[in-house]
């Protein structure tokens, strides 16, 4: 049984562009329109060394793409951005007063989004046992939003204690690294034990292909929604599928934005509304 008043703190809604540009900067542009427009309070990328991330085993693989048959090297090389580009996304944002920041997923690439002097940092799912990344992250001591999709309890713990070490704000976010994930993989209750235990902040970043998970999420508590985003769920691209669309965008910050309004100050009254409303039922005399 719920004894008391539930609070909603005014949800932040980062739409995650990741890779679904596909390489284009003017996709890019129509993705950040997009993001505007639904209400959402930043945009995030990705930021690789192809050459350093992209392991050994996977370099040669022959991939099918919009290129044509090309290495899994050559394809994570085609959709990388690099100064020009986010020299490009800088400007942009700024002129459509939105805020944008980037997961690294190597040193370098960290190093390279320095220049920007952006207000967050992000690890990725799959970056939270990069120990030496982390410590790079942890030194800048921006606010850093942590995904922990692809980790253990111990792991997690062992990447916050260098946040803490460092006296780094972070925001931990439950994520299940399937794209698109299952609903009933999404193990929502996780977030209460991530809460439980860390003693932060939890955010939600989610892979499927429904809102409902999130507004559920905010309820949950996490003030911190991330969704992956694009202009057409069919569009070539292995996140396409694992993010919203236009409609869902719409549908999920409308109705985050009018939860907190909704519940009230729980006092019970009359108001004149409902008092007028009663005279014109009421036929009896008390």
């Amino acid at each position: 049984m719920i004894k008391k008043k539930i609070k909603l703190d005014k949800p932040f809604l980062i739409a995650e562009i990741g890779i679904n540009h596909n390489g284009s900067i003017e996709l890019t542009k129509k993705l950040i329109d997009l993001a505007k427009a639904t209400g959402f309070d930043a945009v995030k990328f990705q930021k690789r060394d192809p050459e350093i991330t992209t392991p050994e085993s996977q370099k040669f693989k022959i991939r099918q793409t919009p290129w044509g048959e090309i290495t899994y090297l050559q394809y994570k090389k085609k959709i990388e951005f690099q100064k020009k580009e986010y020299d490009a996304i800088a400007r942009y944002c700024l002129s459509k007063k939105i805020i944008w920041f980037a997961s690294a997923w190597d040193i370098n690439s960290q190093n390279f989004l320095k220049r920007y002097k952006l207000k967050y940092n992000k690890v990725a799912s799959a970056m939270l046992t990069n120990i030496k990344l982390l410590e790079v992250i942890a030194k800048e001591k921006k606010i850093t939003f942590i995904s922990t999709g692809m980790s253990n309890m111990k792991e997690i713990s062992n990447a916050l204690r260098i946040f803490k070490k460092h006296k780094c704000k972070f925001v931990l976010m439950h994520c299940v690294s399937q794209y698109p994930c299952p609903v009933e993989k999404l193990n929502l209750n996780t977030i209460i034990t991530l809460r439980n235990k860390f003693k932060c902040e939890i955010g939600y970043s989610g892979h499927e292909s429904d809102v409902s998970s999130s507004m559920l999420a905010y309820f949950l508590g996490c003030k911190y929604i991330e969704r992956h985003i694009t202009l057409d769920r069919s569009m070539w691209g292995t996140d396409q599928a694992a993010s919203l669309s236009e409609a869902g965008m719409k549908t999920l910050s409308s109705a985050l934005r009018k939860f907190p309004s909704m519940l009230g100050n729980g006092i019970k009254t009359l108001s004149k509304q409902d008092a007028e409303m009663l005279k014109k039922f009421k036929y009896w005399k008390n």
